[in-house]
């Protein structure tokens, strides 16, 4: 199979989530004004939300990044047909801003995160981010960063340490006994591929759970120790501190999250960011001068509906969190109104 056909398979079986609500949040970035519209795609994937942008409009100039290299080659492929229009960059979102310098973009109109596999890597075995293939255990989105991959996690880190990444990041009430299950399995023999591993959690349940269990037993667990291996949670929290100010005001930050960790940060800096006064409540009159630097856009988080859910069932735990800056945070200089 070519490199073109296989773009035209991959694009076809991969459904961008949320594709119409994502471009309705930009939209008034290329139907008013005039000139570029310059927008940042921090988890290019394979470029289905960036090419709805470029199709959107002749205006829209799409910076993509993403540090799986196939996926960003797969990308490029597909988005060749726009030209300069778009550039991609093999790089973590959390460090977009040396992918603009690089570029020359001082300020951004927009920029989105679609935080989640990829189908190219759920569907890949040898990447080893699923149960449903037997692969080897990596889940590093970047192969070539150098970060232990999810071998380490299963068989070096302690068992504090797993305990606790599959309690907190896998959000898993059985974590204790999972934890434990791998640990005495280790000591034996290496836990060396997905299926070994999605047997040993399988084991680790008590017969009831499994009973009732509407998924594999094994979920929480690979999603915990992707988003470790990956440190996902530490990514977000990066690019969240960082974006505001490379975002010209009027500018527009749309996130979609398919995890609660990672959808409560989100909610939690969109809210920091809309806030007025930040005084403290015993504080009879503000002495701070805080003014909101962004307007949330929908007061909660936009869902797919029935006829995506049909199509796409992946789509059914995305939530889209969206923001148009409006001012710029005050320096440290700025006058205090009790000055």
């Amino acid at each position: 199979m070519s490199l073109a056909s296989s773009v035209s398979d991959i694009a076809s079986r991969h459904l961008s989530v949320l594709p119409r609500e994502t471009l309705a949040v930009f939209a008034p970035l290329w139907t008013e004004g005039e000139g570029d519209v310059r927008l940042l795609d921090g988890t290019l994937g394979l470029g289905g939300h960036t090419q709805a942008l470029l199709e959107a409009s002749p205006r829209v100039r799409v910076c993509g990044l993403d540090r799986d290299e196939e996926a960003l080659a797969l990308a490029r492929q597909r988005l060749a047909p726009h030209g300069d229009r778009f550039r991609g960059f093999h790089i973590c979102y959390s460090r977009f801003a040396e992918a603009l310098d690089e570029l020359g973009w001082d300020r951004l109109d927009g920029a989105l995160l679609d935080i989640g596999v990829s189908s190219l890597q759920l569907d890949e075995a040898q990447r080893g981010f699923s149960f449903y293939g037997d692969g080897p255990l990596d889940m590093r989105m970047d192969q070539q960063s150098g970060r232990p991959s999810a071998w380490h996690w299963v068989n070096r880190e302690s068992f504090d340490r797993l305990r606790d990444c599959i309690a907190t990041l896998g959000e898993e009430p059985q974590a204790g006994r999972i934890a434990r299950t791998i640990v005495e399995a280790r000591q034996k023999d290496s836990i060396d591929t997905t299926a070994q591993l999605a047997a040993l959690v399988e084991r680790a349940y008590p017969p009831a759970w499994r009973a009732k269990a509407r998924r594999h037993p094994a979920t929480r667990t690979f999603q915990a120790l992707r988003m470790a291996v990956n440190d996902e949670l530490g990514e977000l929290q990066a690019f969240l501190d960082a974006i505001l100010g490379r975002l010209r005001v009027g500018g527009r930050l749309a996130v979609i999250c398919f995890h609660s960790l990672e959808d409560r940060m989100v909610k939690q800096a969109m809210r920091h960011w809309a806030e007025g006064c930040r005084c403290p409540r015993h504080v009879m009159r503000c002495v701070c001068g805080h003014e909101p630097e962004v307007r949330i856009l929908f007061k909660k988080p936009v869902q797919a509906g029935e006829d995506e859910l049909a199509r796409n069932l992946r789509a059914s735990s995305a939530k889209l969190r969206a923001a148009e800056k409006i001012a710029e945070a005050a320096t440290a200089g700025s006058e205090s109104p009790c000055a």
